[in-house]
């Protein structure tokens, strides 16, 4: 089944309240994970640092990215009572950290047991490092990154999977541990890599959701998809491509004030998807072909029998133009015909009756 992590973001505006009802929506939708970011702004950004230019739209306030996020941040008791609200729903929580700290109290005081790269740390290798360092399966998002960005980023997570301490981390090491077989297992056991197009929203031309095969067929890793395209189509159509996560965006009104809400799914948005998908799941099937239970009661009704074309008596020989094959299949396949002609018949046939073997 699919893992669907319906990200909340910062889309509390900073206000617990409001991601405490992100929560109730993502839960309600049937979401299997509800997503915040953790971090410090001052940890995170530059005083100098400008908005994105999507951020400046969304916001329609032209500010230091310092500014904004500040605003944006949620405390850490915050996070305390949102992970005990969540367990009680039974839906699980995760937090993307952006900075070292933020890192250190997810783990070690909130026990997440597993965590997600963001695009924008795909470079950062000490950051990645600390985040293989704990042992945690991690959730490894792609957007802007190319082929060799995203092996690079694996080999830093192989080496610190692997934490030998007799190594140093460095470049060389961490390429031999990705080509290590405790590297390549710890992998494959551990790590999902996410498809993105970072932008906000993604325009459609950019998706190119065809370089999830090609991210699953270099690194043999499970691969999903984390979308930022406006509506649900994207996602829905990731999952048909054998997306094993979908992330998305979504927000309790997309009028609100803040960078992220007009790219993100409403609540009904959201319940939509979290359907599709679901549905997608269902139709998809084993890939076994076979007749399906529905199709089976149809069988003798949609395929054909032998037929007497005219009244035949026993001993006749019986001629291509004396069989018929029309509805319904309840009697001798069609495949039999040429087992018939030229053979002597050993009963009387009226015309329009099912042939026989004795």
């Amino acid at each position: 089944m699919t893992l669907i992590i319906a990200e909340a973001g910062v889309n509390h505006n900073g206000k617990e309240k409001l991601a405490f009802e992100l929560v109730d929506v993502a839960h309600r939708a049937g979401a299997n994970i509800v997503k915040f970011q953790t971090f410090k702004a001052s940890k995170l950004v530059t005083a100098s640092a400008k908005q994105a230019d999507y951020q400046v739209t969304n916001t329609k306030k032209e500010e230091s990215q310092l500014a904004m996020l500040e605003r944006l941040e949620l405390s850490y008791d915050a996070h305390h009572r949102l992970i005990d609200y969540c367990n009680k729903l039974g839906i699980e929580f995760l937090s993307t950290a952006f900075d070292s700290d933020s890192l250190k109290f997810l783990v070690e005081d909130l026990k997440l047991t597993r965590l997600k790269v963001p695009s924008g740390d795909l470079t950062n290798a000490p950051l990645v490092l600390e985040h293989a360092l704990t042992g945690c399966d991690l959730i490894v998002s792609s957007g802007m990154a190319n082929l060799a960005e995203l092996e690079s980023a694996l080999g830093v997570i192989a080496f610190g999977y692997i934490n030998d301490a007799n190594k140093q981390p460095s470049i060389e090491n961490f390429q031999a541990a990705y080509f290590s077989e405790e590297g390549k297992r710890l992998l494959k056991e551990k790590v999902t890599i996410l498809h993105c197009t970072t932008e906000y929203p993604a325009p459609l031309e950019d998706i190119n959701l065809n370089a999830m095969d090609t991210m699953r067929n270099a690194f043999h890793l499970d691969t999903g998809y984390s979308d930022h395209s406006a509506g649900i189509i994207v996602p829905i159509a990731a999952v048909a491509k054998g997306a094993t996560v979908i992330e998305k965006h979504f927000t309790l009104d997309k009028n609100m004030e803040g960078p992220d809400h007009k790219a993100s799914l409403d609540p009904v948005e959201l319940n939509s998807m979290i359907k599709a998908i679901r549905d997608v799941e269902m139709v998809l099937g084993d890939g076994i072909k076979g007749p399906r239970p529905s199709e089976i009661k149809n069988k003798a009704v949609a395929r054909k029998s032998l037929i007497a074309a005219k009244d035949i008596k026993i001993g006749d020989v019986i001629k291509q133009d004396d069989i018929a094959i029309k509805r319904p299949g309840n009697g001798l396949s069609p495949y039999l015909f040429w087992d018939l002609v030229d053979k002597k018949s050993t009963r009387n046939y009226n015309e329009g009756e099912t042939f026989k073997f004795d």
